[in-house]
């Protein structure tokens, strides 16, 4: 199979600026990257649109004892968002899910700190958001996002990636606004493989990148 790769996450991220180029000067639009690997993505998007940039912060809620499976996710400010059908299957009580929601929002609120330096995040009422990852796999974090930004009063949210499955899109079409996806593979297989360099982004890029 050959692969039309993105060079890494800011190559990516100036070839989504070039398809957003229309929301370039608009006063009431912000950029909110998911921490981390969409940071430098959305970076290069809000310095080509001039848009101010911030983070939103969103965890995976994994399955107790198979962590890499998720069984939903937290946003910040937002509530959990359960997949009831992955709960169901592999019978997760209750008392299970309330631990590991209590664990993801106390790692949510290390990282807020931890990212922001004490700044307060954007208001988003009334603002046009474009919330940006490197990349969607199934779809469910970005889900968990558009839901606590709904909430928090955005006037319209579109979903902005260099890459997504086809599923992702499908999910996602049905809660925000407007889904850009530069690259819909028929054969997506993960994120990673749509970069020649997936290196992880580091907390101290995050931090820079925001400063």
């Amino acid at each position: 199979m050959s692969l039309d790769r993105f060079a890494d996450r800011a190559a990516a991220g100036r070839a989504l600026a070039e398809r957003l180029a229309a929301w370039r000067g608009q006063s009431d639009v912000i950029v909110l990257a998911l921490p981390r690997g969409g940071v430098p993505v959305a970076y290069e998007v809000a310095r080509a649109i001039d848009a101010p940039l911030d983070l939103f912060l969103v965890r995976k809620l994994g399955v107790p004892g198979h962590e890499e499976l998720a069984m939903g996710a937290l946003a910040s400010g937002g509530e959990p968002q359960i997949n009831a059908e992955t709960v169901r299957a592999l019978r997760v009580s209750t008392a299970e899910i309330e631990r590991v929601v209590a664990r993801e929002r106390r790692e949510l609120e290390r990282r807020e700190l931890a990212y922001r330096a004490g700044r307060a995040p954007l208001v988003l009422r009334g603002r046009r958001v474009i919330l940006v990852d490197d990349g969607l796999a199934t779809g469910a974090t970005m889900l968990a996002a558009v839901s606590a930004v709904r909430a928090a009063g955005a006037s319209r949210i579109v979903v902005a990636v260099p890459v997504a499955s086809a599923e992702a899109c499908d999910l996602l079409r049905g809660s925000a606004d407007d889904v850009v996806a530069l690259r819909v593979p028929p054969d997506f297989h993960a994120v990673g493989v749509w970069y020649a360099d997936f290196t992880q982004t580091t907390d101290d890029e995050v931090r820079a990148l925001l400063a």
